[in-house]
């Protein structure tokens, strides 16, 4: 029976409908009527209450989470869409279940025309519209924002707003969209999952004072780690804090009811006894248009939930960028010729530039006067980037800020060396320059100390060229488990460091759980330069496996004041679970590894019987074990910071971006020899002294200080070669002989004048 018969029989037994109802509007418009008001109210609704919460100045982690996880412009229209299209089709199914008294999938018994009418009223449609990439300017020369047209046969392959690749089927509790463990009645490898926070507790825990550090690498691994990340993935939750089919609110209640996922709290924690009023609030990732309970797909693969990724999936410094026209857009000066990104207009860093303020006001950043019990201190706003976390601690904060500075200080270098050129390419070369680096920097220095040397040697070794036929859309594994492995490298401790690398007099270390959200700290308290040499001067905590999680993350995640906070290790197996991720030795398999049968096996995997038997008391199969917890669990690979799974999935993801994108830096054509040559001796050393005050920075600031890694004077640290960017078809005599002209002017342009504003001074 197709849907047009049934439409039919409900509209003559619908008594309350009028004759031009019945006529006028199909029950797929009523349904996507009703659909869109429940949708758009719960949106609404929520908007207030964050709203309400803010101006009470009650905000707790869960609403900083959810902020910095909010879907925003282009992304939220995608998520708005998918939420259209799944509410309409439960209504479809509701009304045809009353009509027929059986169970009926809507989606089997519509035509294709009610299909397509019903993709088109949602928004689903523009989702998977390939754009015109022949009409698109300058399409082999420079990236577009969202990366669309980079793959000319497939333009949206890892464009920003679409489903993050599946490596391994997705495994969900009714095979289609309900997270693993998710009811607590059914056994999975013939064991109930454990509670998130239960495995927290006996697995994860540690105390600041058994905190090991690491004697090779630098805290800026971690922290690049993080930032590179923010280039690469971000998947967002539903705006919604309320049940679209019950009207629960998820912050109010522990009751599992889409979007709401609360992490329960088992017998013996800290937080309390468990109960039906104690949970860490928590919400689904946002699914994208078609899949999950919609059971409408657009590209013949089976219909479970797919999450989307609202960045682009390349190595092109999207966190500064952007991953959409809109917000890239208000991120330059639109008001300069000279290509520059827009920068502070209230403050300075001792005359250097810092990061503009979101432009509206967010006060979750709001956080000086709790932190320092100063009630008449002054905030200030979040700053704003290309990537919403900007703000998430002020290490991070600070590495945004130098490549904002880098950025402009590029722009204004090309602008002399090339008088000629328009604001818009000024901007666009520089982008391109920017972008080069991160895939530098990522495959020369930092993989290299992560993966190890067997990893890189068999996956990421020399640039095999551009294959189109190469998916280079991250995976969900390595989204939402393997690329998470940098949390267990964090210190508790944020270092903040003197000219001569010891404690600042004046701006002392800083406990992480203090950290987050202050981007008052920057503007207030001596600015990114001591941030930054204590990423450099400072070891990264080391991950053992008897110290994984510090406090800081697993018991005091954006804590202020007396709010329950988060647990980021529950958060990210929580997270796993919503995504439907397989187990752990589901991905063994994938890697080639042995998969551990019982806990001998499993003793001889991790090199710790004592782990494996706390593991199996715990999931009671390797089988289940959640994928993000057994990568952390393992053993470092040789010259590595992970072990033998996340080696291999890691570095597989990075081989499927650079070999899937066609305008990698190092593929002929996209950049000259020369401009290649001048691009690989780039050094992130040299940025750091070009775009701050230090004078003295090790040559490999991802290795700790040592005699074979010495600080060294930023005079003797090479530059980078700008010469082959000089466009040789410049007219009128303005182009310079060579670069030493631009570099002095440039010098003199960043040294402070006597009157330039302090950092803590209104402009």
């Amino acid at each position: 029976m197709h849907l047009s018969v049934l439409i039919l029989g409900i509209c003559l037994v619908a008594a309350h409908a009028s004759p031009t109802e019945h006529h006028g509007r199909s029950l797929v418009q009523r349904c996507f009527e009703e659909a869109k008001k429940l949708v758009d109210d719960a949106y609404t609704y929520s908007r207030a209450e964050s709203l309400r919460r803010v101006r009470k100045n009650v905000v707790a982690p869960h609403d900083v989470l959810r902020f910095m996880k909010q879907p925003r412009g282009d992304t939220r229209s995608a998520v708005r869409a998918a939420d259209y299209m799944e509410h309409t089709l439960r209504l479809l199914q509701q009304r045809l279940h009353r009509i027929n008294k059986r169970s009926l999938n809507a989606t089997d018994l519509m035509t294709p025309e009610d299909l397509l009418k019903l993709a088109e009223l949602t928004g689903c449609a523009a989702r998977i519209r390939d754009p015109p990439c022949r009409t698109t300017q300058n399409i082999d020369k420079y990236r577009t924002i969202t990366s669309v047209c980079n793959n000319l046969q497939n333009p949206r392959l890892g464009a920003s707003n679409t489903p993050f690749a599946r490596w391994l089927p997705a495994e969900y509790d009714d095979n289609i969209s309900i997270p693993k463990g998710f009811t607590r009645i059914k056994p999975i490898n013939n064991f109930l999952l454990p509670l998130v926070r239960q495995v927290s507790n006996n697995i994860l825990s540690t105390t600041d004072q058994g905190v090991e550090s690491d004697k090779e690498f630098s805290h800026m691994v971690t922290f690049f780690g993080q930032w590179n990340d923010h280039d690469l993935s971000f998947t967002p939750f539903s705006p919604s804090i309320r049940s679209f089919s019950n009207g629960v609110n998820c912050d109010e209640s522990c009751e599992r009811t889409e979007p709401c996922i609360p992490i329960e709290i088992p017998p013996g924690d800290p937080r309390g006894p468990p109960g039906p009023d104690n949970c860490i609030p928590a919400f689904r990732s946002a699914p994208v248009c078609g899949t999950g309970f919609s059971a409408y797909n657009f590209g013949g693969e089976p219909a479970v939930r797919e999450q989307i990724n609202a960045l682009t999936s390349f190595l092109d410094l999207s966190q500064v960028y952007g991953s959409e026209e809109k917000l890239a857009l208000s991120l330059r000066n639109l008001s300069s010729d000279d290509g520059l990104m827009l920068v502070n207009s209230e403050f300075r860093d001792n005359g250097r530039e810092l990061l503009p303020f979101h432009p509206l006001q967010v006060n979750m950043c709001a956080t000086r006067g709790r932190i320092t019990k100063d009630t008449d201190a002054r905030e200030v706003p979040c700053f704003i980037a290309g990537d919403s976390r900007v703000d998430e601690n002020f290490a991070l904060t600070s590495i945004h800020t130098l490549f904002l500075r880098e950025h402009n200080r590029l722009a204004r270098q090309l602008k002399r060396l090339n008088p000629d050129w328009k604001s818009e390419t000024l901007y666009q070369e520089t982008r391109k320059i920017m972008g080069a680096y991160t895939q530098v920097f990522v495959f020369r220095d930092y993989l290299p100390h992560i993966v190890g040397n067997v990893a890189m040697r068999r996956h990421l070794g020399r640039y095999p060229g551009y294959d189109p036929t190469v998916n280079p859309s991250i995976s969900n594994v390595f989204a939402t488990a393997a690329y998470r492995f940098a949390h267990l490298a964090i210190q508790p401790m944020l270092s903040r460091l003197d000219q001569d690398f010891n404690e600042h007099p004046q701006f002392s270390n800083v406990p992480l759980f203090m950290a987050f959200f202050t981007p008052w700290r920057i503007v207030f308290e001596g600015g990114v330069d001591p941030v930054l040499r204590g990423l450099i001067g400072s070891p990264a905590k080391l991950n053992t496996q008897d110290h994984m999680l510090v406090e800081a993350l697993r018991n005091r995640l954006f804590q202020f004041v007396q709010h329950i906070t988060l647990d980021l290790g529950s958060l990210n197996m929580q997270r796993g679970r919503d995504h439907g991720l397989p187990g752990y030795n589901a991905w063994r398999k994938f890697c080639g590894l042995s998969q551990p049968k019982n806990q001998e096996d499993l003793g001889q995997v991790l090199n710790n019987s004592d782990l494996a038997r706390r593991l199996l008391d715990l999931y009671g199969t390797p089988d289940n074990i959640d994928v993000w917890l057994g990568g952390v669990a393992e053993p470092f690979v040789d010259g590595g910071r992970v072990g033998p799974l996340f080696a291999c999935l890691i570095a597989n993801q990075f081989k499927k971006i650079r070999q899937g994108d066609r305008l990698w830096y190092d593929r002929r054509g996209v950049f000259t020899p020369s401009q290649q040559n001048a691009l690989k001796t780039a050094n992130l050393a040299r940025i750091i002294c070009d775009n701050t005050g230090i004078t003295s920075v090790p040559r490999d600031v991802f290795n700790a200080v040592s005699r074979r890694n010495p600080r060294v004077q930023c005079r003797n640290i090479p530059r980078l070669n700008l010469n082959p960017w000089r466009d040789t078809s410049c007219s009128g005599g303005l182009c310079p002989n060579s670069i030493d002209e631009i570099v002095t002017a440039e010098e003199n342009l960043l040294t402070p004048e006597p009157n330039s504003l302090p950092h803590n001074k209104v402009a």
